[in-house]
């Protein structure tokens, strides 16, 4: 028997030797990290102190928030520790919690997005009903399911990938863990294992991007018999947004999943990472909420009364101090 040697921590891809390049990576992560932060906490705070915007959809956006912030936290701070100290290593009970924690986002993330298709569809298709089928109890049990759906994706996918022995190294060719990466590095034959994580991510998947396409094909085709130009524009600027986000997603984690895995450090690995991993969480405040003209009118209105009580508070401190003088 060949000689075997248990892994007790790995490392991870360093994006440059040379300290100038280290620093730049640090601090576009850093940005990355800060925008992502303020606009998913931003969105979170107008929906929770905005009273007309508890609705559903909304409802909906708050947990696309919450699981955008938690899978670029699951990532980028430890690869910018990493940068920021020089290191490389990575714990295998880090590893493992890492691996659990981005695919139960990841999964939560293709989930929450085909619950809110179906409400745009009752919106759209059922609006007389809408109210009493999107009430607080179904959006609650389709938001914990979505949650539930992340949990049992993540910890098939964990159970299949750690149960493996590593032996022929331990130095994973990306900034984070990374499930084909760390299959490369077991002893075992890994065949059967890759195998049924292909099917069990084409089963999600495909489930639900065709519940969002037969969802967006008859939500579209009941806004064409919408007479008002105005009842099109309000239906395309929740729908197309949706979509987009949905694409972006899903052709990211495609490629990054289904193409082949180099055996050495690639550019390409790279940069499909950060564009699933990354770009997503950065980018769905702007695409989803930002464009929203509720969201704006609340945004207006939070602004308002922040700069309405700085105003009163100042008049306060001025009154004292002539008072007091």
């Amino acid at each position: 028997m060949s000689n075997q040697t248990t892994v007790t921590e790995f490392l991870l891809l360093g994006f440059s030797d040379i300290r100038e390049l280290q620093i730049i990576h640090f601090v576009i992560f850093l940005a990355a990290y800060l925008a992502t932060l303020m606009g998913n906490l931003l969105i979170i705070t107008i929906v929770t102190l905005n009273c007309e915007l508890h609705s559903p959809m909304f409802f909906f956006l708050i947990n696309l928030s919450i699981v955008d912030l938690g899978s670029i936290t699951v990532t980028v701070p430890k690869s910018m520790s990493n940068t920021l100290l020089n290191t490389r290593f990575i714990t295998y009970s880090a590893c493992v919690a890492q691996v659990f924690c981005l695919f139960c986002f990841l999964g939560a993330n293709l989930s929450l997005p085909t619950v809110m298709a179906y409400d745009r569809y009752i919106a759209v298709c059922k609006p007389l009903h809408y109210e009493m089928i999107m009430n607080r109890r179904p959006c609650i049990q389709m938001a914990a399911f979505a949650w539930a759906a992340g949990v049992i994706y993540s910890a098939l996918h964990t159970g299949n990938t750690f149960s493996l022995p590593f032996c022929h190294s331990n130095t994973i060719n990306q900034f984070f863990c990374e499930i084909p990466q760390l299959l490369k590095l077991s002893c075992s034959d890994t065949y059967r294992r890759e195998l049924a994580a292909l099917v069990l991510s084409m089963f999600l998947v495909l489930g639900c991007f065709v519940f969002i396409v037969v969802s967006y094909v008859q939500i579209f085709t009941a806004v064409w018999r919408i007479p008002s130009e105005q009842g099109h524009q309000k239906a395309f600027s929740t729908c197309i947004p949706h979509l987009i986000v949905v694409s972006l997603f899903l052709s990211n984690a495609g490629i990054a999943y289904m193409k082949p895995i180099s055996d050495s450090p690639s550019p390409l690995d790279l940069l499909a990472a950060i564009l699933y991993c990354v770009v997503p969480p950065l980018m769905n405040p702007v695409i989803y909420s930002m464009r929203n003209r509720e969201i704006q009118a609340a945004l207006r209105k939070l602004l308002h009364r922040l700069i309405r009580s700085k105003n009163n508070i100042s008049m306060t401190l001025l009154y004292l101090c002539f008072f007091y003088n």
